[in-house]
C-alpha cells in the first residue's frame, strides 16, 4: 500500500511514488454527462486546508491537497471501492514491453489537453519521471525536486526515457524488477509547460514550445534548466494565500478546474467543459470548506452549509450525527492508523548525537518513552466509544485484519510495550532512564494538530503519563503540523498514515534511509536491504517475510509506536445521491463524478 499523512477530525489528510487514485466503476467510465442538471452544486467539508497544487512533493503530499488534485488531474488508472485497480483507457494506455529488464511504455491519447488548450504529452510524463529519480533529488546537488517518491522506485537512470508517437509516449526501464510498477503508474501531475513558463517567465513560450524545451532538458541532462524546473516543482505550487493570478500554477487536465481559493476557508472547483477522457461529473460546481473542528462540521451539515463530511470522528461527533434528521451516517474501518514517531537526527533526546554519538543511550531513552506512552488508555478513552472492538495496533507494516498482521505481531517485539502508560510501564521507563544516566525530566517537544480535538486529548494523556515517568512533554501543537514534519524542530510527532493504494512498497518512502517521507531521520541497513527485496519480488511470501523483518527492526530500534486503526465516519445529506466509501484515500471522493442531488 501507499501511504500519506493525515490529520484527525471529521474529514480527510501523506508516501511513496506517484499519486495513487481511488475509484466501484460500474458504468461510471461510460458516463456521458447527459445526467447533469443545470447549475448543480455541492459543498463538502474537510478538516485541513488545500494549500499546494503539487501534491507529489515531500512537504505537500497530504490528503488535503490530494483530494483536490484527484479531481483536477487525470490518470492512467484509479482504485474503485472494492478496492480494485481500474484502467482509464480514455486517458491513455500502458503496457509492459519487456520483463527483463522491466520496460514499460505509457501513451497519452490524442485530444487530451490541459485547461489552457495545450496537449498533455511526453513532456508531462518526462517531468514526472525526472522528479522521481535519485539523481535529480540530491539535496547537495544542482537539481532537487524533493519528490515524495525519490529513491523508492528503482528506475534505470542511466538513460532518459524514449519519446515516441508524436510526443505522446515515453518508454523507460527499471534497474531491477519492481512489483508495484502498475500501482504506481506514471501520471502526469502538474503540467510541464506550466512549470517551464513559471520558471522562465521572460521567454514567453507557447505551450507546445515549452513542452519541447522540457523534453530537450530531460533528454540532454540540461541540469541548469532542470534545476529551475525542480525549484518551481518543489515550492512554486505552494499557495500562501488566495488563488494566484498565474493560471500556470493550477492548470487542469481532469474533470474540474480550480476557480477560487480563500486562504484557510475554501476552494472552489468548476467542471472542465472540454474534459471527455474519463468519468464525467454530474455536478457543475464543488466547494470544499476547511473546517478543523468536528463539532463545527456537524453543525455545518445540520445547517445545510455542507452536504458531505467524512473522517475520523470522536464519540461526541458520532452521537450528534445519529441525532440529525435528513442525514445518512456510516462508520467504516479505515485504512488509516494513528502513530507516534520519534526524531533520530535533531540533537534532541532521541538522537545519539545528543550523547556524543552514544547510540545505546539514545535507544534507552526512546524505549523509556514508548513504555510511558499510554496507548491502551488512548483507545479506551477516545476510540472505544466509537468502536467498542478497537484494539491497540502493534505493527508498523501491516494493518490489523490484513494477511501477515497477526504473525508479524507475534514476533516483532511490540509486546514489550504493552505496558505503556501503566504503573508497570512507568516503572520500566524510570528504570531505563536511570540506566541511560540522563538528567530528568527529559524535555520532549511534541508536535500534533493543535486545533484537532482528538489530537489534543491524546496529547494530554501522553503528557500526563510522560510526567510520571520522567519526561516533560512540551506542547508543540501547531495547525500547520504537516508542513513542519521533518524540519527537526520537534522530538516526537503524533499524526496518521493513510493508505492510498495496494502497493506493497507503500510505506517505503517513510521508512527507508533518505526516503521522501522519512521525517524522523531513521536509518537501518537491514531495513533498507529488506525493502530492496520486497520491491523486487513478485512472490507474496517473500514480500510478507520482508515486511515482517522491517516491522521487527523498527520495534527493536524503538522507532516509535502505532496506536490504533481509525474508525472512519461518513455523513451526508440524504438528498445527495451516490455517495459511497472507499477504504483507500481519497475515501468518499473516490467516485465524485457520480455525486448528484
Amino acid at each position: 500500500m501507499k501511504i500519506k499523512r493525515i490529520g484527525v477530525g471529521l474529514a480527510a489528510v501523506a508516501a511513496t511514488a506517484a499519486l495513487a487514485l481511488t475509484g466501484c466503476s460500474g458504468t461510471s467510465n461510460n458516463s456521458s454527462g447527459d445526467e447533469i442538471n443545470k447549475s448543480q452544486a455541492l459543498t463538502i467539508a474537510q478538516n485541513g486546508p488545500f494549500n499546494a497544487y503539487n501534491s507529489n512533493t515531500g512537504n505537500d503530499y497530504t490528503t488535503y491537497n490530494s483530494n483536490v488534485t484527484y479531481m483536477t488531474w487525470s490518470s492512467f488508472n484509479y482504485y474503485d471501492n472494492t478496492p480494485k485497480l481500474v484502467k482509464n483507457t480514455k486517458f491513455g494506455t500502458y503496457k509492459v514491453l519487456s520483463e527483463d529488464p522491466l520496460t514499460v511504455k505509457y501513451t497519452v491519447n490524442k485530444g487530451v489537453k490541459w485547461s489552457d488548450g495545450t496537449a498533455v504529452n511526453a513532456a508531462d510524463l518526462l517531468l514526472q519521471w525526472a522528479s522521481m529519480t535519485t539523481k535529480y533529488n540530491d539535496e547537495k546537488g544542482q537539481v532537487n525536486f524533493t519528490s515524495v517518491s525519490a529513491g523508492s522506485v528503482p528506475l534505470d537512470e542511466s538513460a532518459p526515457p524514449t519519446v515516441s508517437d508524436d510526443d505522446r509516449s515515453i518508454t523507460f526501464k527499471y534497474a531491477t524488477p519492481f512489483v508495484d510498477w502498475e500501482q504506481l503508474a506514471f501520471n502526469p501531475g502538474v503540467s510541464a509547460h506550466g512549470t517551464y513558463n513559471v520558471a522562465f517567465p521572460d521567454k514567453k513560450l507557447s505551450g507546445a514550445a515549452a513542452n519541447k524545451a522540457v523534453i530537450d532538458a530531460v533528454e540532454n541532462n540540461d541540469t541548469t534548466t532542470l534545476a529551475a524546473l525542480a525549484k518551481v516543482w518543489a515550492t512554486g505550487y505552494e499557495f500562501s494565500g488566495d488563488l494566484p493570478t498565474d493560471k500556470n500554477l493550477y492548470l487542469s487536465d481532469g474533470p474540474y478546474v480550480i476557480t477560487a481559493l480563500k486562504k484557510d476557508q475554501y476552494v472552489t472547483l468548476e467542471r472542465n467543459k472540454n474534459y471527455t477522457w474519463g468519468p464525467i461529473p454530474k455536478v457543475d460546481k464543488l466547494t470544499i470548506r476547511f473546517i478543523q473542528d468536528p463539532t463545527a462540521e456537524v453543525q455545518a451539515l445540520q445547517n445545510g452549509e455542507v452536504s458531505i463530511i467524512q473522517g475520523q470522528a470522536d464519540a461526541d461527533t458520532v452521537a450528534s450525527l445519529k441525532d440529525l434528521k435528513g442525514v445518512t451516517t456510516k462508520t467504516e474501518n479505515g485504512s488509516t492508523y494513528e502513530h507516534v514517531d520519534l526524531t533520530f537526527n535533531n540533537k534532541g533526546p532521541f538522537d545519539p548525537a545528543t550523547y556524543g554519538g552514544d547510540a545505546n543511550k539514545a535507544q534507552l531513552v526512546r524505549e523509556a518513552f514508548l513504555h510511558a506512552l499510554p496507548r491502551q488508555q488512548i483507545i479506551d478513552n477516545l476510540i472505544k466509544p466509537i468502536n467498542p472492538d478497537s484494539k491497540v495496533m502493534n505493527s508498523q507494516t501491516f494493518l490489523p485484519g490484513t494477511p501477515g498482521y497477526t504473525a508479524s505481531v507475534a514476533n516483532n517485539g511490540s509486546a514489550q510495550y504493552a505496558d505503556g502508560g501503566t504503573d508497570a510501564g512507568i516503572a520500566k521507563a524510570k528504570d531505563l532512564l536511570k540506566q541511560a544516566g540522563v538528567t530528568t525530566p527529559v524535555n520532549v517537544r511534541f508536535l500534533y494538530g493543535k486545533s484537532n480535538t482528538r489530537r489534543a486529548q491524546e496529547y494530554a494523556l501522553i503528557k500526563a503519563a510522560g510526567a510520571k515517568a520522567g519526561f516533560n512533554v512540551i506542547d508543540d501543537g501547531d495547525d500547520n503540523w504537516s508542513s513542519i514534519l521533518g524540519n527537526g524542530s520537534y522530538d516526537a510527532a503524533l499524526f496518521a498514515w493513510q493508505y492510498s493504494s495496494l502497493a506493497v512498497t507503500g510505506s517505503q518512502a517513510a521508512i527507508q534511509t533518505g526516503g521522501g517521507n522519512n521525517f524522523s531521520g531513521y536509518s537501518n541497513k537491514t531495513v533498507d536491504a529488506a525493502w530492496t527485496k520486497v520491491a523486487s519480488s513478485f512472490d507474496k511470501s517473500d514480500q510478507t517475510a520482508g515486511l515482517k523483518t522491517i516491522d521487527k527492526e523498527m520495534w527493536n530500534d524503538a522507532y516509535g509506536a502505532t496506536i490504533f486503526q481509525f474508525p472512519d465516519v461518513v455523513a451526508y445529506a440524504s438528498n445527495v445521491k451516490n455517495v459511497s466509501y472507499s477504504p483507500l484515500s481519497p475515501n468518499q471522493f473516490w467516485n465524485f463524478w457520480e455525486w448528484t442531488k
